[in-house]
Parts: structure tokens; C-alpha cells; sequence
């Protein structure tokens, strides 16, 4: 029988960090033979997913404490300048993004119904209140959602 714990792991398997380090000396070195191409390609092709879940992750997290500000009135006074600094934060991030990577902007677009969904059913998860005040249409533009001045109206129900 096999001996598991005596099978040499890959290096990629074993350590990712030295993996990349030591693939990224080997291409400064031009050494293609040396590369470990099968994994440095599902890596590569793995980058734009990981930035379109970090951009949909922001966007619902954004959408979310745009709802707080808007609909979840208990709670406002208390947490308004946390929400309204998460929201900055956010936009600064997708912003950044998005100037690194232009290219994201129509996924952005593509997604932002579904991630202003999300937000909606993770507040009212969250915070008890009744679906029926939040609305089902997203509450703003992509461009206004972007918009460093732009906060939605206070509900005041």
C-alpha cells in the first residue's frame, strides 16, 4: 500500500507564496522549461473570476449600507456616520477596481440588479424589517451609486 505522507507534494500543493516566487524568478529568468505551466495557467485564468467576485461583493455590500441609510430607521442615528464611511469605502474600492480594470465596468453593469437582490434579502434577513419597504427596483443608477455625494433619501416610515 502507498504511503501517502511520502508522496512528494507539488510545490504549488506544498507552498502557493514560494510557488508564485519561484515562478515568477523562473520567468524573469526566461527558464520556461522549469515552469510549472499546467498550474500557472489555471491560476492566470483564475484572476478575472476572483476580481468579478470582488466586484460583486462590494457592490452588495455597498447596496446593503445604502439600504441601512435609507430604510432601517431604529437603527440610523446610532450607526449613520459608520454606514455612510462604509459606503465612501466601498465606492473608493469598486472605483479602483474598475480604474485598474476597465474592462469590469459592463460586468458591473451586468450584475448590478442581481447584487441590489442580494443586498435587498440580506437586510431583510438582517434586520427584521418587512420586505415590503424595501424596494424591489434598485434605488439608484449605477452612476449614482458610484457617486461619492450621492446618498439615497431617508425614509422616515
Amino acid at each position: 500500500m502507498l504511503d501517502i505522507s511520502k508522496v512528494p507534494k507539488s510545490l504549488y500543493d506544498a507552498d502557493f507564496n514560494r510557488w508564485v516566487e519561484e515562478t515568477v524568478k523562473q520567468l524573469q529568468a526566461k527558464n520556461y522549461e522549469a515552469i510549472d505551466w499546467d498550474n500557472l495557467i489555471e491560476e492566470v485564468a483564475d484572476l478575472s473570476g476572483r476580481d468579478k467576485d470582488k466586484l460583486m461583493s462590494l457592490l452588495t455590500r455597498l447596496f446593503e449600507h445604502l439600504l441601512k441609510v435609507a430604510y432601517w430607521e431604529s437603527e440610523r442615528e446610532y450607526n449613520l456616520n459608520h454606514w455612510n464611511g462604509e459606503i465612501q469605502n466601498f465606492r473608493i474600492q469598486i472605483l479602483r477596481l474598475l480604474k485598474k480594470s476597465p474592462s469590469l465596468k459592463p460586468y458591473l453593469i451586468e450584475v448590478f440588479d442581481e447584487c441590489y437582490q442580494d443586498a435587498r434579502e440580506i437586510m431583510i434577513k438582517k434586520t427584521g424589517l418587512n420586505s415590503g419597504l424595501l424596494p424591489t427596483e434598485v434605488i439608484a443608477t449605477v452612476e449614482e451609486v458610484l457617486d461619492k455625494d450621492w446618498f439615497p433619501i431617508v425614509s422616515n416610515e
